[in-house]
């Protein structure tokens, strides 16, 4: 497997997403806001600020060398959330019309 400086594929951690090394922030996670929030990397460390620009950078060079695998893994983990909200609704909708 080729290596990226500050990008780690761990089992352990984040179910085996790639993510910046020493933190949970996937690499999914930094494409998405670059990609369908339209952050900017300098965005991306404001609401991350533990980040450093190299490590934004590496995290998206990872995820366009290796993107329709990601954007794959993207997909099936979108498709799981909404089965598992369709199987597990959001009670606070409950909670807030009972008042």
């Amino acid at each position: 497997m080729e290596s990226y400086p500050h990008i780690e594929v761990n089992p352990a951690i984040c179910a085996g997403q790639p993510h910046i090394h020493g933190t949970r922030i996937t690499v999914s996670l930094i494409a998405r806001e670059v990609e369908s929030l339209r952050m900017s990397p300098d965005e991306v460390i404001a609401a991350h600020p533990h980040l450093s620009l190299a490590q934004v950078h590496a995290a998206l060079t990872y995820f366009y060398d290796h993107r329709d695998i990601m954007e794959a893994a993207m997909r099936d983990a979108d498709e799981i959330e909404a089965s598992l909200r369709e199987r597990f609704p959001a009670r606070i909708k409950g909670l807030l019309t009972l008042r």
